[in-house]
């Protein structure tokens, strides 16, 4: 399975500007800047589209898992925060941390922080990141 996504540019890093698509057009012509990734400024980042693509990903891999345990999630709300500092290598993505709210009748404690553990460990964007990635999850069995 192959997935593409494309940039332009144009400018300098500072004063330039560009756009982000993807091949479903979720991101079509997406503007994005030095200053929305440095600063405030409107657009998207790459970072911030690591952070949703991680948090996505997490969270489809953390139902696959409870479901394979016999639990079907009403609903897993994950929000990613990234970390990104200035190391010796230049900038860096330094960690990840997940922070997981589920609401899943009849789960045990125990079933959920297995399948968050694995989840952790084993959704294609944790294993690829090169970062950090903590996660604070809590279980609403309602």
């Amino acid at each position: 399975m192959n997935r593409t996504g494309t940039a332009v540019w144009s400018g300098g890093l500072k004063d330039g500007k560009g756009s982000l698509s993807t091949e479903s057009k979720t991101l079509s012509e997406t503007p994005y800047s030095f200053t929305a990734r440095f600063k405030e400024g409107g657009g998207t980042n790459p970072e911030e589209l690591i952070a949703a693509a991680h948090a996505g990903c997490f969270t489809m891999d953390l139902s696959g898992r409870l479901g394979a345990a016999g639990v079907i999630p009403d609903e897993i709300r994950t929000m990613a925060t990234l970390t990104m500092e200035k190391t010796d290598k230049g900038f860096s993505i330094t960690g990840i941390h997940l922070d997981v709210s589920a609401r899943i009748p009849g789960c045990d404690s125990n079933t959920f922080e297995t399948a968050v553990k694995q989840a952790k460990e084993g959704c294609p964007v944790s294993r690829l990141l090169d970062a950090d990635i903590s996660v604070d999850a809590r279980l609403n069995q309602e």
